[in-house]
């Protein structure tokens, strides 16, 4: 008799062993990636289900293969959680990532050449809203870009300056580096008086502001961009909400919106996904949620306060949402990368980041971008944030001569050495051995 074909697989495709590795991995180390985090059984679990191997061309009653009528109430059941969650008149929730998402808003509501304005990289925006040069964005649109002021908070007497001068057609509020509350009303405010389209992107705060810990863009914005990973605990995918305020600008908005996703930027949705995105969404629904996402704010303001105690220094002071920036130039500039790099021998992954004003370059930046989704998913609270600042403080300290050669030809060379001494250094790898100890403490997953 055959054995199970499944269990064949397992014993006999390496690709196998390197998931367990990569899951013990995720388990013994911790993980302060804001961007990152674990989601649900539930999630997981339609992930890797039958709907992967459907073609569902289209949207729902309107697809362009036959089939889809299981499918449809997938994608419908979806739609409407995430309209009751967020309070919006439409959703899409076919984006592949938050970046082709945002193309799609762009795509919908631009022309090529016209203006758009979003916050800086430098400042802690994102590349898609309109980086300029090596973006889609950047390249398409005549793209202006916003910064921080000397507090390192976001501008707005200069966004508006901006927005009066330039008259841009679309500004994009949202960041993937920016450690405090957004201001929407300010930006609708702003909008208005120049006539442009508002999107929000909450990518990054999506989960904070489901669960009312950070003000809800609904009321304010025109479109809601999001993926629905990172604080949502979803699968890596995406959804555009359109708003009441949306459709009363602009009455086929939800229409256009749609047509750039698809036909316009992309194929037939990901099922799996849209069924991961409902599940997502219904948790969201939950009074544990919104524990889950006040404890992520306690988290990262308790690592905050013991990063500072540790000496270390943070840009803006502190952070009012799930992350934090920090500085690191009290020890020379540039000095993130390997900061980052041997907190990861010493078992806490994170981010090497730029800091506004960056003294050195996106190649080898002077910050470090750290947040507290992941952990607090794995049921870590503030007793666990201030022994966490201790081991990164004590990492800082045990390489703070390394520092970049002011000869920049001389960097890349610097930095491969550094990466070979670091990975057998013995104070390193102590660390290492008490981040395990408490890691293992913890599931992936905790509600």
């Amino acid at each position: 008799m055959q054995k199970n074909t499944k269990t064949q697989i397992k014993n006999q495709d390496p690709i196998f062993d390197l998931v367990r590795q990569e899951e013990q991995r995720q388990l013994e180390m911790i993980g302060l990636i804001p961007s990152e985090n674990q989601s649900s059984e539930a999630v997981r679990s339609v992930l890797s289900s039958c709907l992967s191997s459907k073609y569902a061309e289209g949207y729902p009653k309107r697809r362009y293969y036959e089939g889809n009528q299981v499918i449809d109430q997938i994608e419908i059941l979806a739609q409407e959680r995430i309209k009751k969650l967020f309070d919006v008149e439409h959703v899409n929730v076919q984006p592949y990532s938050g970046s082709p998402a945002n193309s799609a808003v762009e795509f919908a509501v631009l022309e090529a050449g016209d203006t758009m304005m979003g916050l800086a990289l430098s400042s802690g925006g994102h590349l898609t809203h309109g980086h300029p040069k090596v973006t889609f964005s950047g390249r398409y649109f005549n793209s202006v870009q916003y910064g921080l002021d000397k507090n390192a908070r976001i501008d707005y007497k200069a966004v508006r300056q901006l927005a009066l001068k330039h008259k841009p057609k679309l500004i994009v509020a949202g960041t993937t580096a920016y450690p405090f509350a957004l201001d929407f009303a300010k930006f609708a405010a702003i909008a208005d008086e120049v006539g442009a389209y508002l999107l929000a992107d909450i990518s990054h705060i999506t989960g904070l502001v489901a669960a009312g810990e950070h003000q809800s863009p609904v009321p304010y914005a025109h479109v809601v961009m999001s993926t629905t990973h990172k604080t949502f605990r979803g699968p890596r995918g995406a959804m555009i909400m359109v708003t009441k305020r949306g459709l009363k600008k602009d009455p086929d908005l939800a229409n256009k919106i749609d047509q750039a996703v698809f036909p316009a930027l992309q194929g037939g949705p990901h099922n799996e996904t849209t069924a991961a995105i409902a599940i997502a969404a219904g948790e969201a629904l939950r009074p544990e949620f919104k524990k889950y996402a006040k404890q992520i704010r306690r988290n990262a303001t308790a690592l905050a306060v013991a990063l500072q105690k540790e000496g270390l220094k943070l840009v803006g002071d502190g952070t009012d949402n799930h992350l934090l920036l920090v500085d690191l130039t009290p020890f020379g500039e540039g000095f993130g990368t390997q900061v980052a790099f041997a907190m990861d021998v010493a078992g806490i992954y994170a981010n090497r980041n730029t800091i506004p004003n960056e003294p050195c370059s996106p190649f080898y930046p002077s910050g470090l971008r750290i947040g507290t989704p992941l952990v607090t998913t794995r049921g870590m609270k503030e007793r666990e944030m201030t022994k966490i600042a201790q081991w990164i403080a004590g990492v800082v300290d045990h390489i703070k001569t390394e520092q970049l050669p002011a000869d920049k030809a001389l960097r890349r060379s610097f930095l491969q050495e550094f990466k070979k001494r670091v990975v057998k250094d013995k104070t390193l790898l102590k660390i290492r051995e008490e981040v395990n100890e408490m890691a293992l403490q913890f599931p992936l997953f905790s509600w």
